[in-house]
């Protein structure tokens, strides 16, 4: 598959020569919570084709974006993981995510789908650097049959697939539930009074993680003007 390009000598559009193409940027966004296998990211990526994911991960790793690894037992198969370049991505998707709550999101619609992960990148996305002062904490995020975990330590938050050793909080909820917590529909403290969502650990925690996630309201984008 040709490699399209702007042709210009220009940062920005370097970068979405490498990035810019249909589902690429959603790949990266999968890999943020940790490798994944072929499997994984064709199961998550719906509408993407064994060929065309197939193309997209060899232009990733042919511009060092990501690269192929083995999974450590008891899985022992091969995975996809972002390098460090891919890591420095991170900031750029986040960045994407707040754009997107603030402008885009809006109300579900019934032929979208949704997976944990990004509810938790979601999560991310609203992390207050300056509220998680002095904050130290392991959460566990159950989410249906998914499992995720937050590390939240000196002003920064780390979030991972599998579940985590000797968590602080745990927190058990549905898929609706957590994908409404982390579109700032609802909160963690609502969902836990509502008998949404169960917690394990701390309950001083669980207000302690509310102010970390301050909400974010939607904004109405101006209507296109009649030509």
């Amino acid at each position: 598959m040709e490699q399209r390009t702007y042709h210009q000598y220009c940062a920005t559009a370097r970068t979405l020569d490498v990035v810019g193409e249909r589902w690429t940027l959603l790949l990266v966004r999968e890999l943020l919570t940790g490798p994944k296998r072929f499997g994984d990211l064709q199961r998550n990526l719906r509408g993407l084709g064994t060929g065309l994911l197939a193309a997209r991960l060899k232009h990733l790793e042919q511009q060092g974006i990501v690269r192929k690894t083995v999974l450590p037992p008891p899985a022992r198969t091969a995975a996809y993981v972002l390098t460090a370049a891919g890591d420095e991505l991170v900031p750029v998707v986040l960045s994407l995510a707040q754009w997107g709550m603030r402008w885009a999101m809006a109300d579900p619609r019934d032929d979208e789908t949704f997976e944990p992960g990004w509810a938790v990148l979601g999560l991310k996305a609203r992390f207050d650097r300056g509220a998680a002062t002095g904050i130290q904490a392991v959460c566990e995020f159950r989410i249906g049959d998914e499992v995720f975990h937050a590390r939240i330590h000196d002003c920064t938050i780390e979030t991972n697939y599998g579940p985590a050793q000797q968590p602080d909080f745990v927190l058990t909820t549905d898929y609706r539930t957590f994908r409404d917590i982390a579109a700032s529909r609802t909160t963690l403290t609502q969902a836990v009074a509502t008998q949404q969502a169960a917690i394990e650990g701390d309950g001083t925690l669980l207000r302690q993680l509310s102010s970390l996630f301050p909400p974010v309201e939607p904004q109405p984008r101006l209507p296109r003007l009649p030509r």
